[in-house]
């Protein structure tokens, strides 16, 4: 779980060569969200980018920077709603368990973002779907929910399948990146995914980060642990450029 940062919805220039970040606000179900979209190329492929448990913050907003000077188009989801962003552990548990117990929900607001960032002009039939911690298991969520997208990836996100679901309506290829010393997500955990994904015959990759604990990636925490930050970083870029056209 990352550093709180605050989150400015001001238009964000990454460099003077690249494009300038801005708030979208939109509707799922008849409640307005706060996404963060950025291109300088319409005809980019699309990555969709899935929040930890404190809300779309400024730790989403530098990666989906460093992800448009790649040259991908980047929508950053909102899955809490207009203005939430918890900073007390109480309020992460409330806002993340509610969408854990109501799955429908959590899908549409996954379909809603998507929605949304082709509303904006991504390109959602050449696009990837990603998330940390919490924003990973959404991920899985809409992987399991048949999503046409051609990927689906998770940074230390959470692996376990929810009762009665499976894998069979997966149509992308999954990238799984999770640290050896998470106590909140073991590796059990990761052993039992590894082997559903198996079963189901979906195409994936998974790897384990040695010493890495949960939240290995976030910059500036007491978890953030530089070399599995780089080392899945690259594995994710070099992912995008052979999933994505």
């Amino acid at each position: 779980m990352k550093t709180i940062m605050t989150f400015l919805f001001a238009v964000v220039f990454a460099s003077s060569a690249s494009a300038a970040g801005i708030k979208v606000d939109y509707q799922v179900n008849n409640q307005t969200y706060e996404g963060y979209y950025i291109s300088d190329n319409k005809d980019a492929p699309l990555v969709l980018l899935v929040h930890d448990w404190d809300g779309l913050t400024d730790y989403e907003v530098k990666r989906a920077e460093m992800l448009a000077k790649l040259g991908y188009t980047v929508f950053a989801a909102d899955l809490f709603g207009q203005g939430v962003r918890p900073t007390e552990m109480v309020d992460k548990r409330q806002h993340t368990g509610a969408l854990f117990k109501d799955r429908a929900k959590l899908r549409a607001l996954m379909q809603g973002a998507l929605d949304a960032a082709k509303e904006q002009g991504g390109d959602v039939t050449n696009a990837v779907s990603m998330g940390y911690c919490f924003g990973g298991a959404a991920v899985l969520e809409q992987a399991r929910s048949g999503a046409d997208l051609k990927g689906f990836v998770t940074f230390h996100g959470g692996l376990s399948t929810p009762e009665g679901q499976d894998y069979n309506k997966t149509q992308g290829n999954m990238l799984i990146m999770h640290g050896s010393a998470d106590s909140n997500i073991t590796l059990q955990d990761f052993a039992d995914l590894a082997s559903e994904l198996e079963q189901q015959s979906v195409e994936h990759e998974m790897i384990t980060y040695s010493g890495a604990p949960h939240a290995f990636t976030v910059f500036g925490s007491s978890r953030y642990r530089a070399d599995a930050d780089s080392k899945s970083w690259q594995r994710f870029v070099a992912f995008l450029a052979t999933t994505l056209n």
